[in-house]
């Protein structure tokens, strides 16, 4: 992509740094949300990059031979068309540099007689994309190989940038399919015959609480699952068979007293995904990306032990994941760590596992209630989510409202809240949390200020209702430290200080004494956002946004409760009455 004039921008961090509304990055659009709205990126408007991701919201769908937890996403992105003359012509060299990318020697050089492509086929208010799909046919593209489908809509959430996409899909079986009708390819997807590996979007619109409006500068925006091109470029159909798993896959199946095909791919997938989290010095914990983790680890120990593998092979299937990536995320740093971590959290398991595994035995021998499910979680600490699976397997039937009912009536709901997460999702940017956003910069230099550069930013969680921000500190503050965090932070925002953002080199940026997170994952070019004047800056940091333009549209800040989130890092939950 480089010798298409594409800028190549690192991978970010698995855990955002500069989106603190979820948990992690799930698609390698998102570190590029802001520059998706509209702000220039430092490197240009034609940028590129394979991000690392995990998304969890398919995790039931783990164990067959396509989806993963853990997974590369190769992109670029065309941005800022500002009319529909420019916006036209990077559709067209979208549709051009996905061809070249897929189909031709300076790519991936795939069969043009596998691919499939599909395009949206319009609604009330965005009309079928013929042009995209004639732009397909003039590549040499049969019309016939195209297919127009309702869901080829895509967007970064709820609310927020989105358009209509044209995804390629390939035939990995040994099939020859042929020319497929509506109804026909569906079922060959289904029956994954057919794999999708690339998707480029046209991000026309932003979807707002009102309806549909046009994005003020438009974009392209392509992404394609590194697995499942290695999948077709390696001619199988299973990503469990590339060399991207097949190390550790091969080693697990050797040991296994057991030989569960599923099973094996979740303890491959899900021990490869814990590796890479904890690489990012996240640990277990009962809260947010830590409980992700701790769900993963315990979920693949789960299914190690229905294979008869022992916890030192889980350790030693560790070391061909590190073999694998250590040359691209450099593991080795953080061996010890990860290895540790993981063993740890499994042997805590381990007796929770064997005497729960009884204690479910016994309950779906006799009748049982919602009740009985709920306090095989209180009473011997058996995940819910595990009993769940469970039950499912045994195709034994339960209902969830009433053990929800349970839950809610407990007085450790509030800690078993935190299970949501796991989902995951893309932040959203709206006005609000663009506002929270910026406030959380103004109480981390508060802080700083007030307690010393000891204090760091180690988290941060924003929605429409509240900002959350975690920072190390080994007490709790005082009454008095409250009140006066909230009286310097509403300072900040009644003096309506500029906040200003400067394109730069990140050696600048350190010339600024711009406060950075995670300085190892910065790239050559960074933005930096002050709050005041260059020559008296209340607040300098690293960061991509989104930020307001002036403190003063703030409103008013409140410390809504001061609290211990973990060992030497407390919590500040906080509001704004705008």
């Amino acid at each position: 992509m480089q010798n298409k004039g594409f800028a190549l921008v690192d991978s970010a961090s698995l855990v955002p740094t500069n989106d603190p509304s979820v948990l992690f990055t799930t698609a390698g659009v998102q570190p590029l949300v802001p520059y998706i709205k509209g702000e220039k990126h430092p490197l240009g408007n034609k940028i590129t990059n394979i991000q690392k991701c995990i998304r969890t919201q398919d995790i039931d769908e783990i164990g067959d031979k396509t989806h993963d937890t853990f997974f590369e996403m190769i992109g670029y992105w065309y941005l800022g068309a500002e009319s529909a003359q420019e916006f036209g012509a990077i559709k067209r060299a979208g549709v051009q540099t996905s061809y070249e990318l897929y189909f031709t020697d300076k790519g991936f050089n795939f069969d043009i007689n596998k691919a499939y492509i599909t395009c949206f086929s319009g609604n009330d208010l965005v009309p079928k994309d013929e042009e995209t799909a004639s732009y397909w046919m003039e590549l040499g593209i049969p019309k016939e190989r195209i297919l127009f489908l309702p869901g080829n809509w895509w967007s970064t959430g709820e609310i927020g940038p989105c358009g209509p996409d044209s995804e390629i899909f390939y035939n990995v079986s040994n099939e020859d399919l042929g020319d497929l009708t509506l109804e026909q390819f569906e079922q060959a997807d289904a029956n994954q015959k057919l794999v999708e590996v690339g998707n480029t979007v046209f991000m026309l619109h932003n979807k707002t609480a009102q309806g549909l409006e046009n994005l003020a500068q438009q974009n392209v925006d392509f992404g394609g699952g590194l697995e499942r091109v290695v999948m077709a470029s390696q001619g199988v159909d299973c990503v469990f068979d590339t060399d991207l798993f097949s190390p550790v896959y091969t080693y697990l199946k050797e040991h296994a007293k057991n030989q569960d095909v599923r099973a094996l791919r979740i303890v491959s997938d899900h021990l490869r995904t814990s590796v890479l989290i904890l690489s990012e010095q996240v640990a277990p914990s009962n809260t947010a990306q830590g409980y992700v983790l701790r769900r993963l680890i315990r979920r693949l120990y789960r299914f190690a032990d229905v294979l008869g593998l022992s916890v030192d092979n889980v350790k030693e299937a560790t070391t061909k994941i590190f073999e694998i990536y250590e040359s691209v995320y450099n593991l080795t740093s953080a061996k010890d760590f990860i290895q540790t971590e993981l063993i740890k959290e499994i042997e805590k398991f381990q007796k929770t596992l064997s005497s729960g595994m009884k204690n479910f035995e016994k309950m779906i021998a006799g009748e049982f209630s919602s009740k009985d499910i709920f306090n095989l979680y209180t009473t011997y600490g058996f995940p819910l989510e595990l009993t769940y699976e469970l039950l499912d397997e045994k195709k034994i039937s339960y209902n969830k409202d009433e053990i929800n009912k349970e839950i809610e009536q407990h007085k450790q709901a509030s800690k078993t809240a935190s299970a949501g997460m796991f989902k995951g999702g893309l932040a959203g940017n709206s006005e609000i949390e663009t506002k929270y956003h910026t406030a959380t910069h103004i109480l981390h230099t508060v802080l700083r200020n007030m307690f010393g550069t000891t204090v760091e930013q180690k988290g941060s969680n924003i929605n429409t209702e509240r900002m959350r921000f975690d920072f190390s500190f080994t007490r709790a503050l005082t009454p008095e430290e409250v009140k006066e965090v909230e009286d310097k932070v509403n300072e900040i925002i009644s003096q309506d200080l500029p906040v200003t953002r400067y394109d730069t080199t990140y050696d600048e940026a350190k010339k600024m004494n711009a406060i950075g997170l995670f300085t190892d994952k910065y790239s050559d070019k960074v933005s930096v956002y002050q709050i005041g004047s260059p020559t008296d800056a209340f607040s300098t940091e690293i960061c991509m946004g989104p930020h307001v333009t002036h403190t003063g549209t703030l409103g008013h800040f409140t410390v809504a409760k001061e609290e211990s989130s973990s060992a030497g890092v407390r919590r500040i939950k906080g509001v704004l009455e705008i």
